[in-house]
């Protein structure tokens, strides 16, 4: 379904077990989509370049965000992600432009490189214990970020984790 940029709302069948890489990249109007307690990763590229995607609901069955399976997704405003992920990819979330609010929690153990580049509406993060590391890049560009909360679980932060945060005014450690 790459660049089918007329899917606007899709239904995915109980019964399918994977969804392909790149998958539903570059389908510009899908505003919704559910994805199915049957999927246990979410591939690279899946949904990379959805820029009207604007709701998802990722299920508990899910372990595994890949590499850029949400970026680009300009419309994007929130995501929850499951407490059973254990793995978020590069770049997951990186450009999602109007994503405010974003909730991580204990299984995931690096925040990698890119994963929320360039997320200028993203207004604070609280990083789980669980957390070791944060990638290079992996802030970037986050210009409304006004706090972050790292715990002592973090032992290595790599460069220009922070770069052009400007409005970052709260450091918890």
């Amino acid at each position: 379904f790459f660049g089918c940029s007329s899917i606007v709302n899709l239904l995915l069948p109980s019964y399918l077990t994977l969804i392909g890489e790149g998958a539903f990249m570059e389908c510009s109007s899908l505003t919704e989509l559910t994805i199915p307690l049957s999927i246990t990763s979410i591939q690279n590229d899946t949904f990379n370049g959805c820029s009207s995607l604007k709701q998802i609901l990722i299920p508990s069955s899910v372990t595994i965000i890949g590499d850029r399976a949400f970026c680009s997704c300009s419309s994007l405003e929130q995501i929850q992600i499951p407490s059973t992920v254990t793995s978020i990819g590069e770049g997951a979330f990186s450009e999602c432009s109007l994503l405010k609010e974003i909730l991580i929690h204990p299984l995931v153990t690096s925040i990698n490189d890119r994963t929320f580049y360039g997320c200028s509406s993203l207004q604070q993060m609280k990083i789980p214990s669980s957390v070791t590391s944060i990638l290079h890049h992996a802030f970037f560009g986050c210009s409304s970020l006004q706090q972050i909360e790292i715990p002592s679980s973090v032992t290595s932060i790599y460069s220009w984790t922070f770069s052009k945060c400007s409005s970052l005014k709260t450091i918890v450690i």
